[in-house]
């Protein structure tokens, strides 16, 4: 919803209409490019609002969540880096948050030290699912869209994500 409640018109639609009314090019391109930044936004929106009462954001919750998978509880921040596709900066930003709060703890690596582990505590942990529950919920913000349309677009981005290097079919997930 814009800031001023729903427009009586789709305004993508109406951006639509002006790019083919003025002859530009790409006018499925622009329409698929703007729509996708629309549900990015309406998203993000969704999964915050659902994640502030936890104290948490999106970017933080799938730092917690990535830690929760590993058998150990432990990433290099690296990997974290890697793994959440985010620059490393970022992960430093989002480990000190988590840390601050007692979520994470950075520790040295066993072997090597020059890699500094992220933690995730037994409270992150719980967290991680509360905060899991909670977008399960309200289905990370997707309401309003069936089965199939979630698995139509997930299969879509999958190939803008595989031309953008996001990640090769030929690899097995390690």
């Amino acid at each position: 919803m814009s800031p001023n409640g729903p427009l009586p018109f789709d305004p993508i639609e109406e951006a639509r209409r002006n790019w083919t009314e003025h002859g530009w090019g790409a006018v499925n391109a622009m329409s698929a490019a703007t729509s996708i930044t629309r549900a990015h936004q309406i998203l993000l929106k969704r999964i915050d609002a659902a994640l502030e009462p936890l104290g948490l954001v999106f970017s933080r919750f799938e730092a917690l969540a990535l830690l929760s998978f590993t058998r150990t509880g432990t990433l290099p921040l690296s990997r974290i880096g890697q793994r959440l596709q985010v620059h490393p900066t970022s992960v430093t930003n989002t480990i000190d948050r988590l840390e601050a709060d007692g979520l994470v703890a950075r520790v040295p690596h066993p072997t090597d030290r020059r890699t500094t582990l992220a933690e995730l505590t037994d409270r992150g942990r719980e967290l991680a699912v509360k905060a899991t529950a909670v977008l399960a919920d309200i289905d990370f913000g997707l309401d309003g869209m069936g089965v199939d349309d979630l698995g139509v677009v997930d299969e879509a981005l999958r190939s803008l994500r595989a031309a953008a290097g996001d990640f090769t079919e030929d690899h097995p997930t390690t």
